[in-house]
């Protein structure tokens, strides 16, 4: 899930796509399957219908090649392996005016080897909000290649609605506009900078109504896309939902939890995110996570021949503020003549404190800018922000926003603003630039369309055991998030003792085998259960 420090748009610094580990995997498919012949499936409706919704629940999918719709450099090359099959499923703009306008989803399915064998759908969402589950199942398509999970279950994966390859997509700002935007720091918390920030937020929310709609940003919140995913399910002929949730796809498990809870047959929420915490008390406890995370780091980099924050952890944010402080006023050169501005070598690193696997990588970077170059640390603000090597953005950036603005209630009030920003930069010293706490409203107390949502204790009367893993060294979700969630769902929660955000399907094969087992036989991990890498 990503995060907002500073609670400003603007000031982003985090990462979906995992944002997310999960969807940047690099596979190479399987060569010797045959390519998916175009077809069309009419499996649906499968199980409850809702009154009115018959024509979307029943509705046939054509699927077949998935190059045309790929959206991005990167997914140009992961939709065009073998084995891939995509199709786009209509749903109504507003469930409550269903014969009125409709939308188109893109769904992207890996199917199971074993036919004979095969349990079901198992729908996929890598979190963000606004990363592509397309993206994430064609990445994971060679992890399951082989495997039980691969062998028995189809994987769906779905851009949700405005994201990716989902028509309209939602789009905020050119390409242009926000590379311009990242070079623009927002540090100065003065009352002439915070109306500065706040003009700027207040454009962008102007100019989201004016190129996207209002219709379409008040249908962007996750109560919308857990209804598209019970049609979806529908659709594919599972009278009941199996379901895997990364990150912030974990509070879109919990809401179809609550709307269908008769209609699950296995969930799995991986990096959770607490149903009832408010977005402040959220975003203090991300801070303190990226700032363990940042420890870790630096605990293992003073280790090393060559760490870029020297040999006394004890030191490592005093060096680490010394490397970034100098880029506010003067930016670092990138190959091809970029500049890294402050604001992207912060978000770079945080993009980077979520998984252990980058840490050696991350070194390097801050060793190149200790020598004044900027490169490698762009790579990863780039990664944060989908920007790909072709200069082209995908939607995640503006989805994110869009999905948050009415997901949560909005906060109005400066004296709050200033209060959590002065908690966060409490919670994370090496993100805190010391120069005091701003209170500028971000770009959600100016959006066009109210919420539709507010996070709250679910109530799920009638959903079968879940799953949710929680692992202790998350920094994005830190770890009681999903101990609060397992509780609240009545859920078995599985402890993963590491470090990283999200685990299943990332090579920690106790995880991995548990959590198969109960997607494939329904068979929970035991009580207590604890895996390590």
């Amino acid at each position: 899930m990503r995060g907002v420090p500073r609670l400003t748009r603007s000031a982003v610094a985090l990462g979906v796509a995992v944002l997310v580990a999960t969807s940047s995997a690099c596979t190479t498919g399987n060569p010797d399957q045959p390519p998916a012949p175009s077809h069309t499936e009419t499996r649906g409706p499968a199980g409850p219908v809702p009154a009115g919704l018959e024509r979307f629940y029943g509705q046939p999918l054509s699927w077949g090649a998935c190059e045309s719709f790929a959206t991005t450099a990167d997914d140009r090359t992961a939709f065009s392996r073998r084995g891939l099959e995509c199709a786009r499923l209509t749903v109504p703009l507003d469930y409550g005016a269903p014969q009125g306008r409709t939308i188109a989803l893109g769904l992207l399915r890996r199917p199971a080897e074993d036919r004979d064998a095969r349990v079901g759908s198992l729908v996929l969402n890598p979190g963000g909000p606004g990363a592509s589950g397309m993206s994430t199942v064609a990445n994971l398509a060679e992890t399951v290649s082989g495997g039980e999970l691969g062998r028995r279950l189809d994987l769906v994966g779905f851009d949700p609605r405005g994201v990716g390859a989902s028509e309209p997509q939602l789009r905020c700002l050119t390409d242009e506009e926000r590379d311009a935007e990242r070079l623009d720091n927002d540090v100065d918390t003065s009352p002439q900078g915070v109306a500065q920030t706040e003009a700027e937020e207040k454009a962008y929310a102007q100019k989201c109504a004016e190129r996207a709609g209002t219709e379409l940003l008040a249908s962007m919140g996750t109560r919308d896309v857990a209804k598209d995913m019970d049609v979806l399910r529908s659709a594919l002929g599972d009278p009941k939902l199996t379901y895997l949730g990364y990150s912030y796809g974990t509070r879109i498990g919990t809401a179809y939890a609550e709307a269908f809870p008769d209609n699950v047959r296995a969930m799995v929420l991986d990096g959770a995110v607490a149903p009832a915490q408010d977005p402040v008390a959220e975003l203090v406890a991300q801070g303190a996570g990226f700032q363990q995370a940042f420890t870790s780091f630096a605990t293992w980099c003073v280790q090393q021949p060559q760490c870029a924050l020297g040999t006394d952890s004890t030191q490592a944010v005093p060096a680490f503020r010394r490397l970034v402080d100098p880029l506010v006023d003067q930016p670092a050169p990138v190959d091809g003549g970029r500049k890294l501005s402050y604001g992207d070598a912060t978000t770079a690193v945080i993009q980077a404190l979520y998984a252990e696997s980058y840490w050696k990588t991350l070194n390097h970077a801050l060793r190149q800018l200790a020598e004044g170059r900027g490169t490698e640390l762009m790579a990863f603000a780039d990664l944060y922000y989908g920007r790909g090597s072709d200069g082209r953005y995908s939607t995640t950036m503006d989805a994110f926003t869009a999905v948050r603005c009415v997901d949560d209630p909005r906060v109005l009030d400066k004296s709050v603003r200033a209060e959590a920003d002065r908690r966060y930069r409490e919670a994370a010293p090496f993100l805190d630039d010391r120069r005091g706490a701003s209170n500028a409203l971000d770009a959600c107390a100016f959006w066009p369309v109210p919420p539709t949502s507010q996070p709250h204790q679910p109530k799920v009367d009638g959903l079968p055991r879940t799953v949710v893993i929680s692992t202790t060294g998350d920094p994005a979700t830190p770890y009681q998030a999903g101990v609060d969630l397992a509780k609240a769902l009545d859920a078995r929660l599985l402890t993963h003792q590491g470090e990283g955000h999200t685990v299943f399907l990332q090579g920690v094969r106790c995880v991995d085998d548990m959590v198969t087992r109960y997607l494939v036989d329904l068979q929970l991990p035991d009580e207590g259960a604890t895996c390590r890498r």
